[in-house]
């Protein structure tokens, strides 16, 4: 296990790139979403333990799958067709003939199980892999995302706003696992330069983020039927981490991969050769395609780099405008829905 930074050392902690990207993109135009109410004593971290997760071997689809798919449902994408391919190439991301898919991350699908061999201290193990988003602490998608759609709620969940996210897919590209899913032919680029601009909208777990305001559980960890997802105050979650760690005499990944995540996950076997178990799995399947994140150990972030830095420079004008940009269609939009309450309010007092 690798030695953790403490979060307060983190959290306080500014290189130049991260430094310099935050000044760039949070003296953006009021009403841009690059916000983050979350403060160390609000902080929800989630621990998933995978000497507990079976893959739900006696369903069909794993439970947490299922919840979190019924839950969601109503968000999913309605794209308009034909899809028109983003200009000027030649493509378009469409999962909209595949919406039952549970074995990857899809606009339509938020979590999924990875099932591998690992093979370890001379033994073949089957491990099940619950993955999603991995709530960074520092994400560089909320950092980098050129439209400013995606915040940070007060309990830290890395949330994006499906009806002003223009599809770009910057987040995405920062991610150092890839988790945001594309699909085209549906947002608000639609409305604006359907010909020119943005790509659909970007989905991804929001750690049920609805239901944590309300003080509930997120609908993963309800379903669960070996107790194998615990969400808690973070603090309380990271300690209960080393403990069953040191208990099995184990590994912990999300603790400092990308500057540290709300996700955490506990294994017997170490993550390394869970990637690599993974990663000749999608070699063996000839699967290219986003969606099955990687375990690498130690992820670097984005924001600590030169590329991370030249990215934030380059980023910061787009931002500026389309900022500005999506201010003002909140604000016509805003007053649109009041003018006609108004007029509906006026229709009934007749």
């Amino acid at each position: 296990m690798s030695e953790k930074i403490s979060r307060r050392t983190f959290l306080k902690r500014s290189t130049v790139a991260g430094a310099t990207a935050g000044m760039l993109l949070a003296t953006k135009t009021p009403g841009y979403a690059q916000t983050d109410k979350s403060d160390e004593n609000t902080l929800i971290g989630s621990l998933i333990d995978l000497t507990k997760c079976d893959g739900c071997a006696a369903y069909d689809t794993p439970l947490c799958v299922t919840a979190c798919r019924q839950k969601n449902e109503h968000r999913f994408p309605q794209p308009q067709k034909p899809i028109k391919n983003y200009w000027p190439q030649k493509k378009h991301e469409d999962w909209s003939n595949e919406k039952d898919r549970t074995d990857r991350l899809t606009p339509y699908n938020w979590t999924y199980v990875e099932k591998v061999q690992v093979n370890w201290n001379g033994k073949t193990k089957d491990v099940a892999i619950p993955r999603r988003c991995m709530h960074c602490l520092d994400a560089p998608c909320q950092k980098l995302c050129p439209f400013g759609v995606i915040e940070k709620t007060k309990h830290g969940a890395v949330k994006i706003d499906e009806n002003f996210c223009m599809g770009g897919a910057k987040c995405r590209a920062v991610c150092p696992w890839d988790i945001p899913q594309r699909q085209a032919g549906v947002g608000l680029y639609m409305k604006l330069v359907p010909e020119l601009a943005g790509g659909g909208v970007m989905y991804k777990c929001d750690m049920c983020a609805d239901l944590l305001e309300e003080g509930k559980s997120p609908a993963c960890e309800t379903a669960c039927p070996k107790g194998a997802i615990e969400f808690g105050p973070y603090e309380q979650i990271r300690k209960k981490a080393y403990e069953r760690a040191k208990e099995i005499d184990g590994f912990i990944y999300g603790d400092v991969e990308n500057s540290g995540t709300l996700t955490l996950y506990v294994s017997d076997v170490p993550f390394d050769k869970i990637d690599e178990a993974i990663e000749a799995k999608k070699k063996e399947e000839n699967d290219t395609r986003f969606g099955r994140p990687h375990m690498k150990p130690e992820v670097e972030n984005m924001l600590e780099t030169t590329h991370g830095y030249m990215l934030a420079t380059l980023i910061a004008p787009i931002a500026g405008a389309a900022a500005a940009g999506i201010t003002a269609y909140k604000v016509l939009s805003g007053q649109k829905k009041k003018e006609g309450k108004k007029q509906h309010e006026s229709k009934e007092e007749k």
